[in-house]
């Protein structure tokens, strides 16, 4: 083969290579910057680019969506409808954070018809074989049904202790049901599930994705972390049920995240979602989410204001991303930040630089080592960036830091599990608290001060002085974020 003849080759590759790439990339609805970072990788790496693209591009299916956008909402009870009114109207006489808080629930109550509870006692979480021994417990206890929603769900030491702990309330006649993510539990074979089953239990993988060999999408998937026991005890935050999420795995040591545990009636919004992702996914002995069981809870339980807001790939409004944003621009004091992923799109770096140039402080934690590199990179390249505005930037030292959360001026609060990045934004299906109560924001406070003991500070002046092969693969996972 000549020269000559190699060069067609090339050119008709290159040429075809192209025309796919524009079809593929604009034959789904998708924002601009993550149009214009599909045609890089497509046209940059030939071949390989389209299998890149056929693990991280794809979206769900219509089907798939229409199943999720389908599920009915719950009736409220007559004791939540009244608690509608717990938030008056404006007054002209509102505080700053009277009006913050109103301008949230108004908020929530518009985009994700997100009720608003305020009898509910809190207890927050940041170890975790202390989270899992609670909710052991509460599940032993529980009386008639344990509803769980994992991202993962590992078959490994603490993922069989919890499963041996539901099925022995299954085999008690309790519902119990399990939802998990094929693709982020990986290595829990449907298999492993069987006891529960056979106990009387059930166990889905989301949406009925039972193989990622023939369904290899990265994307598009349920990274809640949910947990509602008789409508009663529920859990939300930022941990899943595995053995590297109580520090059983040397790559990583300590795990620091922060999960919240409701007593009250913003379980019934946990429920709620529990049940609707539940439908969502199987054909068969589905949930009625207007009859099951939702129990009168006692007043006067507790004064813990809060919603439950979810979000997905169901629409383009990005619900939680929202709040985020009414969060930061709400500070007037400080805005405290942990989350493992910083990889924020212009409207919420925006904001960040608005508040850090009105004078909020704005500390922003996230881990010192990497679980994916180019993630990693990019996390590296917007701390800098931030920095340089003069946000203070800890990366912190002690294991790793998977905690998402967000504090603002010791009175609004946010819990759960969407990271500052992207892929919660708009890629996966998220859920989180929204907590209006100045106790649990000064306990959160606190506990970011004490996480500071076990970081470092790093300064504008420190990104400055990395070299300079670093920073350009800090400046080359960047131009990545959209799809990360």
């Amino acid at each position: 083969m000549n020269w000559n003849t190699i060069k067609v080759i090339i050119e008709v590759v290159i040429v075809l290579n192209t025309i796919g790439a524009v079809f593929t990339v604009f034959r789904e609805k998708r924002d601009i910057a993550a149009t214009w970072a599909w045609l890089l990788v497509l046209n940059f790496l030939p071949i390989v680019g389209f299998l890149l693209y056929a693990f991280l591009g794809r979206k769900l299916t219509h089907r798939q969506l229409d199943k999720i956008r389908a599920q009915p909402n719950a009736e409220l009870t007559d004791a939540l409808k009244a608690q509608q009114k717990a938030v008056p109207p404006y007054r002209a006489t509102d505080t700053h954070t009277e009006a913050s808080v109103k301008n949230l629930v108004n908020l929530f109550q518009g985009i994700d018809n997100s009720f608003v509870t305020t009898n509910n006692e809190t207890a927050i979480f940041t170890d975790g074989p202390t989270l899992f021994k609670d909710i052991q417990q509460e599940i032993r206890e529980a009386q008639h049904h344990v509803y769980v929603e994992f991202y993962t769900f590992y078959a490994d030491q603490l993922g069989a202790e919890l499963l041996n702990t539901m099925t022995a309330k299954a085999r008690e006649g309790v519902d119990v049901r399990v939802l998990y993510d094929s693709w982020g539990s990986m290595g829990a074979k449907p298999e492993f599930f069987d006891p529960l089953r056979e106990a009387g239990g059930y166990a889905e993988p989301f949406l009925g994705i039972h193989s990622n060999l023939f369904d290899f999408r990265l994307n598009f998937r349920n990274h809640r972390k949910i947990v509602a026991i008789d409508g009663w005890v529920g859990y939300i935050g930022g941990f899943n049920v595995g053995d590297q999420y109580v520090g059983r795995d040397k790559k990583f040591g300590y795990w620091r995240d922060t999960h919240l545990k409701l007593v009250g009636d913003g379980v019934l919004a946990l429920q709620q979602h529990l049940i609707q992702d539940w439908d969502a996914t199987v054909t068969s002995h589905k949930l009625d989410v207007n009859q099951t069981h939702f129990p009168k809870v006692d007043e006067g339980l507790g004064d813990t204001m809060l919603q439950i807001v979810t979000s997905g790939p169901t629409g383009d409004l990005e619900q939680i991303k929202l709040g985020y944003l009414r969060l930061i621009n709400s500070a007037r004091e400080h805005l405290y930040i942990q989350t493992p992923y910083l990889i924020p799109d212009d409207s919420v770096i925006n904001a960040l630089r608005s508040a850090i140039h009105s004078g909020v402080d704005v500390r922003i934690m996230v881990p010192h080592m990497p679980d994916h590199a180019f993630v990693y990179r990019a996390t590296q390249y917007y701390a800098h960036l931030l920095a340089d505005d003069g946000a203070k930037i800890y990366f912190y030292q002690k294991g790793f830091l998977h905690a998402k959360v967000v504090t603002i001026d010791d009175t609004i609060s946010s819990i759960g599990s969407a990271n500052m990045d992207f892929r919660s934004f708009k890629l996966n299906f998220e859920a989180n608290a929204f907590i209006y109560n100045s106790q649990v924001a000064l306990e959160l406070h606190k506990i970011f001060m004490d996480d500071i003991e076990d970081s470092t500070l790093i300064t504008s002046e420190d990104f400055h002085n990395m070299s300079l092969w670093l920073r350009f693969k800090q400046a080359f996972s960047r131009l990545l974020s959209p799809i990360l």
